[in-house]
């Protein structure tokens, strides 16, 4: 299968810790990096964990409180040290131009590369990014400054050859490609040979949706229905379900209830509040509701 990997660089919420940095994620499809979030310490999990500077796309944004973007400016200087050439697209919601335009132009004026800001409406979900390989949608969350989610769905690949039958039916290379696209094969005498005897089925289709900060929102359930992946914030505890509804947050409990109203395959949780020395506590309340829930770890790589 092609690639579809999430490497998390830091789940922590607002406070980083020695076990958690804030909130940086990478998904590597195909070979193309798309940054989620920048928090401070993004460079430094980025070389921990051995990604390529270079091969990333674009960063998407969730919103502008500084456990998700304090690291990005330093990032993108850097950038311009390494020599990068290739223009770089930041996504994100209200502000994005006016709080960090600013700070490019006095940064980043000797840029080799261009930097390209798209703000985009964390109302409405709508598709923001597509290449030959992904498209990406824009989730509405609920906090207390625009907040936006992340879909990823991966593009279907072709279908498989089957060698034997393309050896038994002498069939030339030229036409394979056509083949793996759907097309039958004609014999010299003008048998037709059915796609389904040249080919077994392309792998499944994945998906991943990463929605941190958000208050309790049931409705999140219908735009991430059926995805491979989720990746929920988690920040609280049951026992302080009062103090996530007044700073816009979660509990484990809940973001396990969008994983079963959206039926998931499998649930991540994560930016931790620093209050618990350990999260078991949260993982275990999830896992009373969606059995398939695991803890977010700083420098955790997750293949889908």
């Amino acid at each position: 299968m092609e690639k579809f990997e999430i490497n998390i660089l830091g789940c922590g919420a607002a406070l980083p810790t020695p076990h958690h940095l804030s909130s940086s994620q990478i998904v590597n499809i195909r070979q193309k990096l798309f940054m989620l979030d920048c928090a401070e310490g993004t460079q430094m999990a980025l070389r921990r964990l051995h990604l390529n500077f270079s091969h990333l796309q674009a960063i998407f944004l969730t919103h502008l409180h500084g456990d998700h973007v304090f690291g990005l400016i330093g990032m993108l200087s850097t950038f311009g040290l390494l020599g990068r050439i290739q223009d770089l697209h930041i996504y994100g919601p209200q502000d994005l131009k006016k709080v960090f335009q600013p700070q490019i132009d006095y940064f980043c004026a000797d840029a080799p590369y261009k930097i390209i800001l798209h703000e985009i409406d964390s109302h409405i979900s709508e598709t923001i990014y597509e290449d030959r390989s992904v498209t990406i949608s824009s989730l509405p969350l609920v906090h207390r400054i625009p907040c936006c989610g992340y879909l990823f769905r991966e593009k279907p690949t072709p279908r498989h050859i089957r060698r034997d039958m393309i050896d038994f039916y002498h069939i030339p290379i030229s036409q394979i490609n056509n083949i793996k696209a759907g097309m039958d094969w004609t014999t010299p005498d003008g048998t037709v040979i059915s796609n389904e005897r040249l080919t077994t089925p392309s792998d499944p289709v994945r998906s991943y949706a990463y929605c941190t900060d958000t208050v309790y929102h049931p409705k999140l359930s219908e735009l991430i229905q059926g995805v491979s992946c989720l990746y929920h914030e988690a920040t609280f505890a049951s026992e302080h379900t009062l103090l996530a509804k007044n700073t816009y947050h979660c509990t484990a409990q809940q973001a396990a209830q969008i994983a079963l109203a959206a039926q998931v395959g499998k649930l991540i949780i994560g930016h931790f509040s620093s209050r618990y020395p350990s999260e078991n506590t949260l993982l275990q309340e999830a896992q009373q509701i969606f059995p398939n829930t695991i803890l977010a770890e700083d420098n955790l790589k997750l293949t889908l």
